[in-house]
C-alpha cells in the first residue's frame, strides 16, 4: 500500500516523501532540512532510510536544498543537476526497492522537466507538477491510478487580474508553464477509473488560486461530464502545512 507525506508544494518549495512497507523515498528537495526531518519523524524514519530521490526538474523550488540531503541516491533527467547518481529518460522504468518507477515526459521552462508514476504489487500513484501541458505519450501511461498528485497551480481569472508582469503571466499560461485549474481537472477526468480513491492538487499559486477555487473547478467539470467523484476526496496539498495522503 502506498502512503505519502507532502513536506510543501507550491512556488516556496516542494518535497514529498512516498513509502510503503519497506521502502521510502522521495520526490524533488525545495525545503528547509529541518522540515524534511519533522516529516521523516512522523513515520519513524531518518534521511538515512531514503532509498532515493527524484527530482522533477532545476528550478530553485524543486531541487534548492538538495545538497543537505548527503549520501542518498538522486535520480533526474540530463543536465537537471550538477551531480546525479542516476540519469533517467521519460518513458525509461526503474526499480527502488519495492517501487517501481516509471520516468514520465512534462512541459516546463526549465532543461528537462520530467513526472513519475510509483507503484508496489498493489497500488500506483502518479506525481506530476510544473507542467503547462501533458504530453500525449505520458497520457497514454497515467490511467486510472490509485492517487494522483498533480497540479492544479492557478485560476486564469485570477491570474489575468493579478499583478504580475505580463511577461509572466503569458510564461504561466504557456505550453511551457503552470496546468490552471480548469486544465487540471479536464485531464484528470479524463484519468481517472474504478482504482483511483483520491486526488491530490499540487502546486496552487498562493497570489493566483484558492483551495476552494480548485476544489470548486474540479467540482464543475466532472458535473458538466456527468461524472461522479466524491468532493471530500480531491484534497489541495498546502505550502507551509503537510499533508498525508495515500492508503492512510
Amino acid at each position: 500500500m502506498i502512503r505519502f507525506i507532502n513536506i510543501g508544494s507550491g512556488s516556496k518549495g516542494n518535497a514529498t516523501l512516498i513509502y510503503n512497507h519497506d521502502t521510502l523515498i522521495q520526490v524533488d528537495m525545495g525545503v528547509p532540512l529541518y522540515r524534511l526531518k519533522e516529516g521523516l519523524e512522523r513515520i519513524g524514519k531518518s534521511v538515512e532510510d531514503i532509498k532515493g530521490v527524484f527530482i522533477t526538474h532545476d528550478h530553485s523550488d524543486h531541487i534548492g536544498t538538495i545538497q543537505t540531503i548527503k549520501k542518498v541516491p538522486t535520480y533526474t533527467a540530463f543536465g537537471n543537476l550538477p551531480f546525479i547518481d542516476c540519469i533517467v529518460e521519460p518513458f525509461e522504468e526503474l526499480e527502488i526497492g519495492s517501487f517501481h518507477v516509471k520516468v514520465l515526459k512534462t512541459s516546463h521552462d526549465a532543461t528537462n522537466p520530467i513526472g513519475f508514476i510509483f507503484s508496489d504489487d498493489e497500488q500506483s500513484m502518479l506525481y506530476m507538477t510544473d507542467t503547462g501541458y501533458i504530453p500525449e505519450e505520458s497520457l497514454g501511461c497515467m490511467k486510472n491510478c490509485d492517487y494522483y498528485i498533480i497540479e492544479s497551480n492557478h485560476d486564469i481569472v485570477m491570474l489575468k487580474r493579478s499583478h504580475r508582469p505580463k511577461l509572466l503571466k503569458d510564461r504561466i499560461l504557456s505550453d511551457h508553464g503552470h496546468l490552471s485549474n480548469v486544465d487540471s481537472a479536464s485531464y484528470i477526468a479524463g484519468l481517472i477509473g474504478e482504482n483511483t480513491k483520491c486526488i491530490y492538487l499540487a502546486h496552487l499559486s498562493e497570489e493566483c488560486n484558492t483551495e476552494e477555487k480548485a476544489i470548486n473547478t474540479y467540482c464543475k467539470t466532472f458535473d458538466k461530464l456527468g461524472m461522479e467523484y466524491p468532493v471530500s476526496k480531491i484534497i489541495p496539498l498546502k505550502q507551509w502545512e503537510m499533508v498525508e495522503g495515500g492508503d492512510l
